[in-house]
């Protein structure tokens, strides 16, 4: 009986990590997928994409917590305003994030976007060495240079530095690194956000369709790629919510690269972004950086444990 229970209980938890790991590569590749879907946009100014990803978001996850039935931890977050400081906080963050991606996508620029989230990793070291004052590995320290060496060669030999996956990348980090700080789960949390973003967004929305220069009316193509923008705003982070349940650090971690790889294929193969000498030197390098970081990630815990 003990066998047959061991086997049952092996079997149980190899099922569940096979789930996480498909729910994982759903919401990675869906992220990293997502320049084909924004590129539909023609005509469209990132900012109204922007305020409709809110506003559409917004709904279809409260939809979504109705259906769950977990009301309770918004509404008790929304009961204490006070301690909505790092919420708003968040919300900003992931609100510039958000909206710089597009305008990344409309100006062509995937392959920085593609960059700020391969750096996004480094970036959340670094900001775990500064505000929190972590210890950092030899292999975390020489990633972190790496970083800096490859934004010092675009900025040397391209005389203009990648603002957009520097500000993506520190974006994304401090939001992270935000995150964490906030007692809500990934699913709620995101509705708080979107909801304290939802005046600023339906105030656009309204002044748009006030002056006759909404792309928004109920008929066109467009309109269903504004609403769908919401709603493929959320599915993949319900998937990465569940797959973070089933999954270890280090696994997830892995997976986390298939975002910027499928963004950096994108950029190259389908939008035809040139690659230059410079700018295939700048990923090496952050490359490199990963591989380091990676490592250090895949020893730590047999170091601790």
């Amino acid at each position: 009986m003990a066998r047959t229970s061991g086997s049952t209980v092996s079997e149980s938890t190899v099922s569940e990590s096979t789930r996480g790991v498909a729910l994982g590569l759903v919401a990675y590749s869906m992220w990293g997928l997502f320049p084909l879907f924004f590129a539909l946009f023609d005509g469209v100014p990132a900012l109204e994409i922007l305020a409709h990803r809110v506003l559409w978001s917004c709904l279809f996850l409260a939809l979504v917590i109705c259906v769950l039935r977990r009301w309770a931890p918004i509404r008790d977050a929304l009961a204490h305003p006070r301690r909505l400081g790092r919420v708003l906080c968040c919300a900003i963050l992931i609100a510039l994030n958000w909206g710089l991606y597009i305008y990344a996508v409309e100006t062509q620029h995937v392959l920085q976007a593609s960059l700020g989230y391969f750096m996004t990793p480094l970036v959340n070291v670094a900001l775990g060495m500064l505000v929190l004052k972590e210890r950092i590995t030899p292999m975390q320290g020489t990633a972190i240079v790496l970083a800096l060496l490859a934004i010092g060669v675009q900025l040397v030999q391209l005389g203009s530095l990648p603002w957009i996956s520097c500000t993506l990348a520190v974006s994304f980090g401090t939001y992270g690194l935000l995150r964490k700080q906030v007692q809500l789960d990934g699913l709620s949390g995101l509705l708080v956000e979107t909801l304290l973003l939802l005046p600023l967004a339906l105030l656009l929305i309204g002044g748009l369709v006030w002056t006759g220069a909404s792309h928004f009316d109920g008929l066109t193509g467009t309109s269903g790629l504004l609403i769908g923008s919401g709603i493929l705003t959320a599915i993949p982070l319900l998937a990465f919510a569940g797959a973070a349940r089933r999954l270890t650090l280090g696994t997830i971690g892995f997976l986390m690269y298939i975002n910027p790889s499928l963004q950096f294929a994108v950029a190259v193969w389908v939008f035809d972004e040139p690659l230059q000498l410079e700018q295939l030197i700048t990923f090496a390098l952050i490359w490199i950086g990963l591989l380091f970081y990676s490592i250090s990630a895949w020893r730590q815990p047999r170091t601790t444990g």
